[in-house]
């Protein structure tokens, strides 16, 4: 199985979207660092909402808490500028995991589950990332950019360091999987969940939870400063994990990378 041409991510068929706004301005690009800092960059020329970044390779691609994440060729990583209120801040992880799950599903009939707080799985491997980023001064959005990364037509196995916890769709269907009919799909997503707001804050709050893989399990939660282990309880409104520990009491986390029971640490 190869690689998809570029064909499948030509610039006019793009700008073809099923939208009102999202991706009604596209830059797109064959191989960049990170479509995070370009969608930053566009943001300080004026870029209008909606605007996405895309690029059918990243070699700096960034993960949540620093990581490093993967985009080589077959992949799919686009970005997308917001200026939402703050009040919304917190839904923008819940609403762009639920995208890119359901956009996924849709197109390849897959059953994807989110680990919290947004890494997208297929049968308990991680086939897409989302790293979400504002500037937020004196209580003001001046924006908020969406990263999302999703492994589609990329052989895994070519990649050993991530194989034991990564998973791309090609793979999982055994057939290459159109990105761009994927990335209508997303986007279209997207934008219906992010007009519903502030409104439908908690129609997507439940969707989200309702699809979270880590709920129920003994999961250990390691951040900058700490590792905690326990059962991952539930979550809060705004997004927040609580994790029950061994002593009854109960912790908030805010931050963190989860490794699932028994699992391997996440890309």
């Amino acid at each position: 199985m190869g690689v998809m041409t570029e064909r499948d991510l030509a610039i006019e068929d793009i700008r073809k979207l099923p939208t009102r706004f999202a991706g009604r301005e596209v830059r797109y690009y064959t191989s960049v660092t990170s479509t995070n800092d370009l969608a930053k960059e566009a943001v300080a020329g004026g870029a209008a909402e909606g605007s996405i970044i895309i690029a059918a390779e990243q070699t700096a691609g960034k993960g949540r808490l620093q990581r490093p994440w993967l985009s080589p060729a077959g992949s799919l990583a686009f970005s997308v500028v917001l200026y939402p209120r703050l009040e919304n801040l917190p839904h923008l992880v819940m609403l762009a995991a639920l995208a890119a799950a359901r956009g996924v599903g849709q197109v390849t009939g897959l059953e994807p589950q989110i680990k919290w707080p947004n890494d997208v799985l297929v049968r308990d491997k991680k086939v897409c990332g989302i790293l979400v980023e504002s500037d937020v001064r004196r209580g003001t959005v001046g924006c908020a950019v969406i990263g999302i990364g999703i492994n589609v037509n990329q052989k895994i196995a070519a990649f050993p360091d991530i194989a034991p916890f990564a998973a791309s769709l090609a793979d999982e269907l055994g057939r290459p999987v159109s990105r761009l009919v994927l990335l209508r799909e997303v986007l279209a997503e997207m934008e219906r969940l992010y007009l519903s707001l502030p409104g439908g804050a908690r129609a997507i709050y439940e969707a989200w939870r309702g699809r979270l893989v880590t709920l129920g399990q003994m999961v250990r939660v390691t951040s900058a400063t700490s590792t905690v282990e326990g059962v991952a309880e539930d979550v809060t409104p705004d997004g927040n994990l609580l994790l029950r520990l061994a002593d009854g009491s109960l912790n908030v986390v805010v931050a963190g990378d989860v490794t699932l029971s028994g699992g391997a640490p996440k890309e």
